[in-house]
Order: structure tokens, then sequence, then C-alpha cells
């Protein structure tokens, strides 16, 4: 008499993603296909990844999300644990988030006035150029929406820590991914638009000021900038 073979249990219901097409199927591609479910929580907090079952979704080889989840290991965005696998990171708690600002305040505002005091007439024209590049306000407080305003506040951020020419200060603080890690925060808020746009004209009061070799008006326009962007994340903790 044959033993009855245990029943099968049925796989977990797979959350559908939209298929890349073929054209698309790169690295870069790739990446970002994952970065936005990260940011927008399809792929929740602290969730297990399956790269086979990633690439099954998003119609690619499991090589080029290998490749994505390194790259977002990286930028803190997944991490890997032993024989385990890759795992979503957690978002900043509120001490972490804190204390990300008590970083961005100690370095941002003097390299804000650092700036104004070295700017020439190329920084000028740099900053003028970022500017230019501004989006339009976004609509929507998810990561497709969002990702303009991001990679903007991140190149602008980044000019201004250039302009104050020590370059050891400015790799390292690249290092912490702080931008990508608060808008993670944001992404999903009600009032994400309208913080960005308060942002933007919180910028431009930067930019002038460093434009104008105004170090003292710079470092306290910029201090100003990230306690207004610390409150309006604090606010989300209440």
């Amino acid at each position: 008499m044959s033993a009855t073979k245990p029943a099968i249990p049925a796989a977990p219901e797979l959350v559908t993603f939209a298929r890349l097409p073929q054209r698309q199927a790169l690295a870069d591609d790739v990446y970002e296909a994952i970065n936005a479910l990260l940011m927008d929580g399809v792929v929740a907090p602290s969730a297990r990844i399956r790269i086979d079952t990633l690439a099954s979704q998003l119609g690619v080889s499991p090589t080029p999300v290998r490749e994505a989840l390194a790259r977002l290991e990286s930028d803190g965005l997944v991490v890997k644990q032993g024989l385990r696998g890759y795992f979503a990171s957690a978002r900043l708690n509120m001490r972490e988030m804190r204390d990300m600002y008590d970083l961005r305040l100690l370095i941002e505002p003097w390299a804000a006035g650092r700036a104004a005091e070295r700017i020439d007439a190329s920084g000028i024209r740099r900053i003028a150029e970022e500017l230019r590049t501004l989006p339009r306000p976004p609509l929507k407080p998810d990561y497709v929406s969002l990702k303009a305003m991001y990679n903007h506040d991140t190149r602008l951020h980044d000019l201004f820590l250039e302009l104050a020419g020590n370059e050891l200060v400015r790799q390292n603080f690249q290092r912490t991914h702080c931008h990508l890690h608060l808008f993670r925060l944001l992404y999903g808020s009600l009032d994400t638009p309208m913080g960005a746009s308060t942002a933007v004209q919180e910028h431009k009061a930067i930019a002038d000021a460093i434009r104008g070799h105004d170090a003292a008006a710079a470092a306290a326009a910029m201090r100003q900038h990230l306690e207004s962007s610390r409150d309006r994340i604090l606010a989300m903790f209440e």
C-alpha cells in the first residue's frame, strides 16, 4: 500500500508589479524599479527580498536584480544577512532622524557660509544652472512624483558642500545618504508636496546668500532650512 503524499502548501500570493519592457531591462532600470518599491512601501520595511521572485515579477533575470540589491545595500536601503539573503531596511526612527539632523546642522550651515566666502563666477553659474533644473511641485506623495525633487535637492546640497572646498567633509557626508533616508520617511505623507514647495523657497534663500558672498546669511538660511525640514518630519511622529 503506497503512502499518501503530503499536500504541497500553496505558494503565498505575490504582489503584482509592472513588468519592465525588455529594452529597458538594464541595471539602472532594475535599480530604479526596486528603489521605487522600497520607497513606496510595496516592499515593506524589514521584509525579506527574494531575488528569484522579484526577478520573475519584473520580467528580468536574477543578475540585474542582484546588482541592483548590491547598490541598494550601499545606499542603506537593504541589508544582507549572512546566508538569509536581503531584507529591506527599517525606516529611521525618531532618535535616528534627530541624530541625522544634528549631523547636518553641524556641517551644512558651515559649508554654506564657507561656500559664500569662496564662491567665484563659475560657482555662481553652477548654482544658477542647478536652480533651473527645479522640477514642478509634486502633485502626489509617491516615489515617481517626488523622485525629481529628491534628485534636485541632493544635487543642490552636494553642490553647496563642493563649493565649500573641503572634499573630505563632502565625501564623508555623502556616505550617510542622509537625503535618501530622510526622503524615505516623507514618501506617502500627505503634506510632502507642500513641504517640497516650502523647501524650494528655502533653497533659493540659501543660494542667493551664497551668490551674494554673505557668509553669515548663507549659514543662517541653511540652518533655518534644516530646522524647518526637521520640524516637518517630527510632526509625522506625533
